[in-house]
Parts: C-alpha cells; sequence; structure tokens
C-alpha cells in the first residue's frame, strides 16, 4: 500500500510539474506577441517616439491577427502617443563591433528598438475595434513560395544560398505576424530550382512535417509595375483561401501574404 501511494503521490509531483512548465511555455509564448522591434537611427527620443508607434500598429495586427487593422485611420491618435501603451524598451545595434565612422558616434547608426507592450491596455484598444487577441494556439505553416522573374524561376526554401533575400524577408514576415513559418530543404527534398526539378507543391509540402497549414505563393515581377504580382493560397482546417495583389516590393508582398494568413487563421475574414 505504502509503494502504491507513493507511486501515486510520484505521479501526481511529475503531473503537477509539468502542468507548470507547460503553463509557464503558454504564457511565455503568448507575451511576444505583445512585443514588437523595428529599425530606428539612433536612440533620440524623436526616433523612439517613431517606433514605438509603428510597434504599436504591429502589436495589434500580431495579437489579434487582423491584418485589416494596417494603416487604419483610427490608429492616427493612438499612435501618436504609442508611449504610454509600453511597459518596456531595448536597443539592439545593428552594426555592434564595427567601428564608428561619423563625428555623432552613435547618433546615426543603425537600432532594433524592441519594445513590450502592456498587455491590458492591449486587449483594451482592440475591444474599441471589436476585435479579440487570436491567443489560441497558431499552427506552424508549410510555405512553399516561387519567385519568377523573366526566365529564372526558384523556390524559397531553408538552406540554398540564391534565396537567401528572400528567406530573410519571409521570415520576418512571418514573425511581425505571430506565425512559425516551415520552408522546403533543397537537399532533403531534391530541389534545386523550380524551373529544372518540377515538384508539385503536395510533394514538398508533405516533406514539411509538423505543418498544421500550406500556404503557397507565386511572386511575378512585372515590368510594367515595377513591383512582383504576387498570388497567393491557404489551404488550413479543410479550406482553401485565394488572394492576390501586385505592384510591391517582395519583402512587401511577403507582409501582406503572411498577413492575409493571420487575418484568416484568427477568423477575422478574407484579406
Amino acid at each position: 500500500m505504502r509503494m502504491r501511494n507513493g507511486r501515486h503521490m510520484w505521479g501526481a509531483l511529475c503531473l503537477g510539474l509539468w502542468l507548470v512548465a507547460t503553463c509557464h511555455a503558454v504564457r511565455a509564448e503568448t507575451d511576444l506577441l505583445y512585443r514588437a522591434e523595428t529599425v530606428v537611427t539612433g536612440q533620440g527620443e524623436d526616433n523612439r517616439r517613431v517606433g514605438f508607434a509603428a510597434c504599436l500598429e504591429d502589436v495589434l495586427i500580431k495579437v489579434s491577427g487582423a491584418f485589416q487593422l494596417k494603416d487604419d485611420p483610427r490608429l492616427v491618435p493612438l499612435k501618436a502617443r504609442a508611449g504610454e501603451y509600453v511597459t518596456a524598451f531595448d536597443y539592439h545595434d545593428q552594426m555592434s563591433g564595427k567601428p564608428k565612422h561619423d563625428e555623432q558616434g552613435t547618433r546615426d547608426r543603425p537600432y532594433d528598438l524592441i519594445v513590450t507592450f502592456d498587455r491590458g491596455k492591449i486587449d483594451g484598444l482592440l475591444q474599441t475595434f471589436n476585435v479579440r487577441p487570436w491567443l489560441t494556439p497558431r499552427p506552424s505553416m508549410a510555405v512553399i513560395v516561387a519567385m519568377s522573374s523573366g526566365s529564372r524561376t526558384f523556390l524559397v526554401t531553408s538552406d540554398d544560398r540564391q534565396s537567401d533575400l528572400q528567406r530573410d524577408a519571409l521570415r520576418a514576415a512571418a514573425s511581425k505576424r505571430g506565425l512559425d513559418v516551415l520552408l522546403p530543404d533543397v537537399s532533403r527534398a531534391g530541389v534545386v530550382a523550380l524551373g529544372s526539378a518540377d515538384l508539385p507543391p503536395a510533394t514538398l509540402a508533405s516533406s514539411l512535417p509538423g505543418a498544421g497549414a500550406t500556404l503557397l505563393g507565386h511572386l511575378t515581377w512585372d515590368d510594367s509595375d515595377l513591383g512582383w504580382v504576387s498570388q497567393w493560397q491557404l489551404d488550413a482546417a479543410g479550406a482553401t483561401h485565394r488572394w492576390q495583389f501586385r505592384g510591391v516590393t517582395f519583402d512587401e508582398a511577403f507582409r501582406r501574404g503572411l498577413g492575409g494568413v493571420a487575418q484568416i487563421l484568427s477568423g477575422n475574414g478574407a484579406p
């Protein structure tokens, strides 16, 4: 009887520790939704206010998934006093370790401004827009994106050097919207370029275990628009969603594409 009780006590203790660890992990993940960052020049107060304003808009979209809040005119007065919603901020010097080449010292150096916002205040602001925080677990996204310019087509992958810039931009766009993306691996999938190894998207997505949804994208350069025409398809929860837009940089195309994903998955409507 003592042995059985001891086992029960040990099992209960392990379960309790697991629940505590899980709660802490969920809380930490949720706290990240209330944090945003932007690039500023120097650490002066004027630049910091501009950074706070940009981060406030990003956090409202990140927490809710409501991409329709981007450039919403109702945000203008709130962004003017964005500092009232900030609980902490920090800087990361993008040129850390590099010598200063100007007389102003650190004034003109680029910094990542990392801003943490008050959770209760952000939730309160969202309520005024009739939007709810999107705090349920977010699925990892299998993202298959092809880039076409002239006769050249390639995939954005996790390990191919020709897509280094696009990969970084895609991951930055996902982080801005609070999403986790999984990209195909050239060495594992046997893909060098879409034009030379024409594997279907379903095959590529299947090589990314753990994905709860699949986003397909095709960006085509248009000389007349001097920008990219982007077409997107999201397959999630048994439904397919399609949208497109044109005439933007690939960085902006990724931001809008992942913004559309967040808007759909959070239940805030079509992009």
